[in-house]
């Protein structure tokens, strides 16, 4: 298991992160990811920290508090020391019926902090992130709670789930001319069939110096090996009954059909491809796993292992890339004589 800095901070988190939506009942929505009990998670997170795993993101709105409580139940019965593991937790998702029971106003995230915290049974949360945009909150007001969470030791970092580029930039902004703690990682969608983000938000990542965390890394399971064309092989699966997130079928089969090759000549699984060539991907600081069973964990964690030649990347960026679209092709034009005006650097002879 391979290691790497959370964008710019000093936070050393393992390139994998096992993700805990599947602790507990939910209902909705999550129903169909969610319903593991306290023992079966407790053994996941065992079987994750044994691989060499040190993260774990979970969230307030998980299965109604209740993959918080698993998982902080799971750290204790296994006797894991607080500064071996990396805790992420978030919130903005309803936890009530009231109008001020989600969000990422100040009552709301001051009262989730605390809340998350005992159902953990800890003391801090290493990276505390907003779990979507807010429209009804300005940014300011949700920037200086979390400074003053950070700031009274309740949370390490801060982060964001789920916003766009100028979104991001702007609350940086923020932050930089109000003294306030800085966001440092971004929890986004991106697979090697879904690169909506390489438009905007991974060159803004880039610049600024945020980390990347991926959830849902083999697109909802289509990437799993089970789907093809003619769907999936053994008629279930989790899109099946939770068909998200949206998905380019045609661009993710093609995919499928590429990816087979490889996996069939190393003896792997095509999940285990989809999950490689994400980490192979430089604005990556972890890729987000979760699992219901152990050996999709087992599988999940052996793409650690796959090495993709060049050609072999080459051809998955050929076929998952995306149409080029106003400003980039522009940028793309007039980019091209300016870098020409700039003699390549010196190499040794």
């Amino acid at each position: 298991m391979r290691h790497n800095r959370l964008g710019s901070t000093g936070l050393i988190v393992s390139e994998l992160c096992l993700g805990a939506m599947t602790f507990g009942q939910s209902s909705g929505m999550f129903e169909a990811i969610a319903g593991l009990d306290q023992d079966a998670s407790t053994a996941l997170v065992k079987q994750a920290l044994d691989a060499g795993i040190n993260f774990i993101d979970t969230a307030n709105v998980y299965s109604a508090g209740r993959s918080e409580e698993i998982l902080g139940q799971a750290l204790r019965d296994l006797g894991v020391k607080r500064s071996d593991v990396v805790i992420a937790s978030k919130a903005m998702g309803p936890m009530g019926t009231g109008p001020n029971d989600s969000g990422a106003s100040r009552g709301h995230l001051m009262n989730e902090i605390d809340a998350s915290l005992s159902r953990l049974g800890t003391d801090h949360i290493d990276l505390y992130q907003i779990h979507g945009w807010d429209s009804q909150t300005p940014i300011d007001e949700t920037l200086r709670a979390l400074d003053d969470i950070v700031r009274t030791g309740r949370a390490r970092y801060i982060g964001v789930s789920n916003w766009a580029a100028w979104q991001i930039a702007k609350a940086l902004g923020i932050s930089e001319r109000l003294g306030l703690e800085k966001f440092v990682s971004l929890q986004a969608y991106y697979t090697v069939a879904g690169r909506d983000l390489e438009r905007e938000i991974v060159p803004m990542l880039q610049s600024e110096g945020l980390g990347l965390m991926v959830w849902s890394p083999l697109a909802g399971g289509l990437l799993s090996g089970k789907y093809s064309r003619e769907g999936a092989a053994d008629g279930e699966g989790r899109r099946a009954a939770f068909d998200f997130p949206p998905v380019n079928n045609e661009r993710a089969y093609d995919l499928i059909d590429a990816m087979q090759p490889m996996a069939q000549s190393r003896g792997v699984t095509v999940a285990q491809v989809a999950i490689a060539w994400l980490l192979y991907q430089p604005a990556v600081s972890t890729v987000i796993v979760g699992a219901k069973r152990a050996e999709q964990l087992a599988d999940n964690i052996a793409a650690c292992n796959v090495e993709l030649t060049a050609d072999e990347l080459a051809r998955l960026d050929a076929l998952s890339a995306l149409p080029k679209e106003y400003p980039g092709w522009m940028f793309e034009m007039q980019g091209s004589y300016r870098g020409q005006a700039v003699s390549p650097r010196r190499v040794p002879g």
